[in-house]
């Protein structure tokens, strides 16, 4: 089938490059607090300024690890037109999480490759398989092949006590010359918005990140893993200072996910849908400051309806972790397993008052494997499936879109030459609303199409 494409606006950086092992381009990104322990100090005399960093390193980099992975891609000659392939490669680093083998990484590290190898820090070397990969959060799993012993394993520390300034490490394999530690300070948390995902929210640090670090682990003092080494925004490709790291409540999410079974993570929602709480929104408030989410649809008999949440609520904290926008919000939900509780805290009527929600997965199905060609009228042959939460989720889109979305279209084909592309949803047909794909049969000419083509609305009439 067709690959299915949903398609979103998003604002590109104009000045940065955002580089997953190298590429990409984000838009600006805001930070959220969280709430975190009191134990830090600084250091108290220059003996303490001397201090090295040596007796995390022994601890953490003997389990991470260096990846190399082949592929090869189907390739057409741009002047002939005829088919060939080409070999492609990645490197990268990632992360024993268990004794057995079981190693964490970039889902780009290995994204369409067929062969992975993994070099340890002694030197050793093994094929591996992908147990499961996580293209939203960016995250894969592997299983080493022909483990015969106990592996050196780093914890995956998800309690989120880190605080902004806190040092740490990032071990990894900058270059393909080796494993590399650098060292740094945590710069932010809770990074949204930044165009690495859509329901992502980031460690950022300055410790040193390049190409090849993707996949590899960032570490706190105890030597805990606290987060994937991802993406950096930079100019030139190499590290400015301004790299971010997938936090290990998602990663042990995806870990756990592989571990018992699944091919895929499930990602549960709340089943609320928000604007973030700007300054003139906070002033009509009353509000000490701009913090939150403000409440604008709520799916009907969804979590968040039986939890008791209402539109113009302002979700302010999910489990005592402050929201911001609806990115935050997704991540911290999309942490927790289908059908737990979550403490949310929500501001109504000028008062703060807690709803306990039980999240759930998205309603609908998320598989493409039941489409429907269009046989007849102005939009045969496009190959149509109407939305539902969990399909426009799955396809990186908002899940309280409607519509019907066109998988694919098929050349030569009266939708082909009406300009129909894989990835519109069709909104509405003559003014009408468009919820199924019935509706879409015997379309005629002079009918006027309205349609969302990558987060632009487009209105005509079919000729």
């Amino acid at each position: 089938m067709t690959k299915w494409m949903m398609m979103k606006t998003r604002t590109l950086a104009i000045a940065l490059a955002l580089t997953l092992a190298a590429c990409g381009q984000p838009n600006d990104t805001q930070a959220q607090d969280g709430v975190f322990a009191e134990n830090r100090v600084v250091p108290g005399d220059a003996l303490a300024m001397k201090s090295s960093f040596a007796p995390v390193v022994r601890t953490a980099a003997p389990a991470v690890v260096n990846i190399s992975a082949r592929g090869v891609q189907q390739v057409r000659d741009p002047f002939w037109g005829i088919p060939g392939q080409r070999q492609t490669g990645s490197v990268g680093s990632g992360v024993i999480v268990r004794s057995t083998g079981v190693v964490v990484t970039n889902n780009h590290v290995i994204a369409g490759m067929q062969q992975i190898r993994v070099t340890l820090n002694d030197r050793r070397e093994f094929n591996a398989r992908v147990v499961l990969a996580d293209e939203r959060s960016d995250i894969a799993v592997l299983q080493l092949e022909g483990v015969n012993e106990r592996l050196p394993t780093l914890n995956i520390d998800d309690r989120e006590e880190q605080q902004i300034g806190d040092l740490v490490l990032a071990i990894g394999n900058p270059f393909g010359v080796g494993q590399t530690v650098t060292n740094g300070i945590i710069s932010a948390l809770n990074r949204t918005e930044t165009g690495i995902s859509d329901s992502g929210s980031f460690i950022q640090t300055d410790a040193a990140i390049n190409p090849g670090n993707s996949g590899g682990a960032l570490v706190d003092m105890d030597g805990d893993l606290i987060g994937i080494n991802t993406a950096i925004f930079s100019r030139s490709g190499s590290s400015s200072g301004v790299g971010f790291a997938v936090p290990a409540s998602m990663v042990k999410r995806v870990v756990d996910s592989a571990v018992g079974g699944a091919t895929a993570v499930v990602r549960p929602w709340l089943g609320v849908k928000g604007e973030a709480v700007s300054a003139e929104i906070a002033r009509s408030l009353d509000m000490d400051r701009p913090q939150g989410l403000v409440v604008t649809e709520v799916w009907p008999n969804g979590p968040g309806a039986r939890a008791g949440l209402r539109v113009g609520d302002v979700i302010t904290a999910v489990d005592g972790a402050e929201i911001n926008d609806q990115g935050g919000l997704n991540f911290r939900v999309g942490t927790r397993a289908p059908n737990e509780t979550v403490a949310v805290s929500v501001l109504r009527d000028g008062r703060s008052q807690t709803l306990n929600a039980r999240v759930q997965p998205l309603p609908g199905e998320a598989s493409t494997d039941n489409a429907t060609v269009v046989r007849s009228g102005v939009l045969a042959g496009a190959q149509v499936l109407a939305l539902n939460p969990a399909l426009a989720d799955s396809l990186g889109g908002d899940p309280f879109a409607s519509g019907v979305i066109v998988g694919g279209v098929q050349r030569g084909s009266y939708a082909h030459r009406v300009g129909l592309q894989g990835g519109d949803i069709i909104l509405t047909v003559n003014g009408r609303a468009v919820t199924s794909v019935q509706q879409l049969a015997d379309v005629g000419r002079g009918s006027e199409l309205t349609i969302n083509r990558r987060g632009q609305r487009i209105s005509g009439v079919i000729r």
